[in-house]
């Protein structure tokens, strides 16, 4: 029987070589995706376990961040140079190493150094599964099918980690939902060298761009930190750290235009396609990161749900998104074109937390949270494979990797946005309700639905930007 990583005969064994490929990088990219939303549910008792102070224990969450953030441009790229396959594996080994230290850790140090490591694998692993998706699936119709079993499983994944999240942490401890990833981690990475093809390629030597890539880790990895502790800085100092930024990017924009090897070719923004798709993932990003973490909370401390409750109460989203983009999306996308499943689907973001926003004190989970949440995981079931589909279709080969690590840094980029602008905004309402003297609860779900009224504002944002950037481009 011909082994998947020999060369390939015939159309079977391409076909099966390439759709247990498909499952290997989902695997790997599923294990950082649930890292992203498991540790949220657990942070009380990480604090109460470990003595974190409240801003002390932020820093469970952006230790892992600012690195994943940061590195997933760098990443992408030295995929292309020394092999997607390399990359991919070496940061699995990385990020499971690090998720063992992670669940071992007994001092507040060692688990923050621990969660900059994972951060470190997780860039790594995401930053060329895209590269290698669209490279495995050159095919439009299959790439369509492909993109939508990846994205169904990252978008599931998300609800799905807020779950598991709950239900291990209850059950067995929050050092369960670090170790968990050692047995998932193992087989991925035993998968991944046995059944992606080899990548023999490496164009890594002498003139490489380091001033250039150190510009650029440090630019995102500064962007990254100034978004997701602008609530608990002052605005003076939120605005020199972008600043900083700023002159970052803007060293390297200059840097990359006069380099020999540049690490990013200009190039690469010419495409509209590819541009466009990452400025509406950011903004349709930051509303849906917004939801879960705002949606969470509304249910925890407005509604009074536990631990396990909240979790549970999110399930039927990663179901209706895994149901639909594996049963339809890439159907609809190959019917009536990418760009308008994509305004489709971002009707329904709006319309699902244009619902949030008017969600009362004394609501009701079936009646208020459940029908948004089902429109929501319906708007992006559709949205997120279309949006996809046209960033990397405007992509050469060779740039693959770069162009997947940078989708991967818009989507950082967009998550830390939403959720530090709509979590300051619910803060401070909540704050000013209480200096009135309104009651804790109705300040609280007041906070809440002023966050989510922003959120719909931004997904209408980002479907007013999809309208007039991605009209008329290429979508089949």
């Amino acid at each position: 029987m011909t082994s998947v990583t020999e060369p390939l005969t015939g159309p079977q064994t391409r076909t099966y070589s390439r759709w247990a490929s498909l499952v290997v990088l989902c695997a790997g990219a599923l294990m950082t995706i649930l890292d992203g939303n498991i540790v949220t549910v657990a942070m009380p008792a990480v604090q109460n376990d470990l003595g974190f102070s409240g801003p002390g224990l932020a820093w469970v969450v952006n230790a892992y961040l600012i690195p994943f953030g940061g590195l997933l441009l760098l990443a992408g790229r030295l995929g292309d140079l020394v092999g997607r396959k390399r990359m991919f594996t070496a940061g699995l080994a990385l990020f499971t190493a690090a998720s063992v230290l992670c669940g071992v850790a007994t001092s507040q140090g060692m688990l923050i150094a621990a969660r900059a490591v994972q951060g470190v694998g997780g860039a790594m692993t995401s930053a060329v599964v895209l590269g290698m998706l669209v490279a495995l699936f050159p095919e439009p119709r299959e790439q369509a099918r492909a993109i939508a079993v990846f994205s169904a499983v990252g978008a599931a994944g998300g609800a799905l980690g807020t779950f598991l999240g709950g239900a291990l942490t209850q059950i067995a401890g929050w050092h369960w939902i670090f170790l968990i990833n050692l047995p998932i981690g193992v087989v991925a990475w035993v998968a991944a060298v046995r059944i992606l093809a080899p990548d023999d390629r490496s164009r890594l030597g002498r003139g490489e761009d380091y001033p250039g890539a150190a510009l650029v880790t440090g630019a995102l990895m500064l962007t990254v930190y100034a978004i997701i502790g602008a609530g608990d800085r002052g605005p003076g100092t939120t605005a020199f750290l972008a600043a900083l930024a700023v002159a970052l990017f803007a060293a390297f924009t200059v840097r990359q235009a006069h380099a020999a090897r540049p690490l990013l070719r200009l190039r690469l923004f010419r495409s509209r396609l590819l541009t466009g798709a990452n400025a509406v993932q950011i903004l349709m990003i930051a509303t849906m990161y917004g939801f879960q973490f705002i949606g969470a909370l509304y249910l925890q401390r407005v509604l009074g749900y536990g631990e396990l409750a909240t979790g549970t109460a999110f399930l039927p989203a990663p179901v209706a998104i895994g149901v639909l983009m594996l049963g339809l999306s890439a159907r609809t996308v190959g019917r009536f074109g990418a760009y308008r499943v994509l305004m489709a689907g971002l009707v329904l973001i709006v319309a699902g937390t244009a619902l949030l926003g008017r969600a009362p004190v004394g609501g009701s989970y079936v009646t208020d949270v459940l029908p948004a949440m089902l429109l929501l995981a319906a708007g992006f079931a559709a949205a997120m494979p279309a949006l996809t589909g046209l960033a990397m279709s405007g992509t050469r080969e060779e740039d693959a990797g770069l162009a997947s690590g940078l989708f991967n840094t818009t989507q950082v980029v967009g998550g830390s946005l939403g959720l530090a602008a709509l979590s300051t905004l619910a803060a401070g309402r909540t704050d000013e309700l209480l200096g009135r003297g309104v009651e804790l609860v109705a300040a609280t779900a007041e906070g809440y639905q002023l966050a989510f009224r922003a959120a719909t504002g931004i997904a209408v944002v980002a479907l007013g930007l999809a309208g007039v950037v991605l009209r008329g481009r290429r979508t089949e």
